[in-house]
């Protein structure tokens, strides 16, 4: 029996590795360059990295038992943390689906529109929260108001690129059979668009506020509230014991946010 073309296709040998282009050569070449330097700009001498290490235990050592003697201030500030994460990542996402809806090619057909929308989600995304919590400690001053404008501009750059890919995404079907039936552009949106993308919108926004909670417990470093000043202020007076406390405190929250969501993802995708 003759074999036939996908038989002598699939018993055909693997392709051999081609020889790279030029621009993959230049490519590779200036990323080994680049690395070469990082390297070397650490200065990661074998003597920095053994006295790394006995800093590191002689850190340990000091700072086990964890001290529970300021539990209560410090369960304190863990909910003004969460408190900064929830209120900041609601907004952000509110303000997140309008940014997503003029992003999507398939519900903003100007092109200069979408391109200022995306310019906009994108400088959002690029700074840095800890950059945008100094700008607003300088503007509104210190305190949580401070972190919770961070958040919700890290979480508008964050949530409204992945809002506008899956918008982009669902299927046209339900879009045109609407549209067909004389709906507008909003009904067509709220009616289509939205129910179809809902689950992945509201997994990436519980994955928003996972980050949140990271990005709060950073953002009190510079004085936007939080627990991220009282670990500050530990490490800074050398209470080592203290600060344990605090991380632990912060990697019990963090592992219990991300649990909860997870299991809220399993049932809403």
């Amino acid at each position: 029996m003759p074999e036939t073309a996908d038989q002598r296709a699939a018993m055909a040998a693997p392709q051999r590795l081609r020889m790279p282009s030029v621009f993959a050569w230049v490519v590779m070449v200036a990323f080994a360059a680049f690395f070469i330097q990082g390297v070397l700009a650490v200065d990661a001498t074998p003597d920095r990295l053994i006295a790394g290490f006995g800093n590191m235990g002689q850190f340990f050592a000091q700072a086990f038992p964890p001290d529970l003697g300021r539990i209560g201030p410090i369960t304190h500030a863990m909910w003004q943390t969460l408190n900064m994460a929830i209120v900041g990542v609601a907004f952000g996402v509110i303000l997140s689906l309008p940014f997503a809806l003029l992003c999507s090619a398939n519900t903003t057909p100007n092109n200069v529109v979408r391109w200022c929308a995306r310019m906009v989600v994108a400088t959002l995304r690029t700074i840095p929260e800890l950059v945008w919590a100094l700008i607003f400690v300088v503007a509104v001053g210190l305190g949580p108001l401070a972190g919770i404008l961070a958040i919700i501009m890290d979480t508008i750059g964050f949530c409204a690129r992945f809002f506008s890919e899956r918008i982009e995404e669902i299927r046209p079907g339900p879009s045109e059979a609407l549209t067909s039936t004389g709906a507008g552009r909003l009904s067509v949106i709220f009616g289509a668009i939205i129910p179809e993308a809902m689950a992945s919108l509201t997994a990436t926004s519980l994955f928003g506020v996972e980050k949140a909670i990271r990005s709060a417990v950073i953002l009190g470093l510079v004085g936007a509230g939080g627990i991220g000043v009282e670990l500050s202020t530990a490490m800074r007076l050398f209470n080592y014991d203290t600060a344990l406390t605090i991380i632990l405190v912060i990697l019990v929250v963090v592992i219990s946010v991300k649990q909860v969501s997870s299991a809220i993802r399993k049932r809403v995708i």
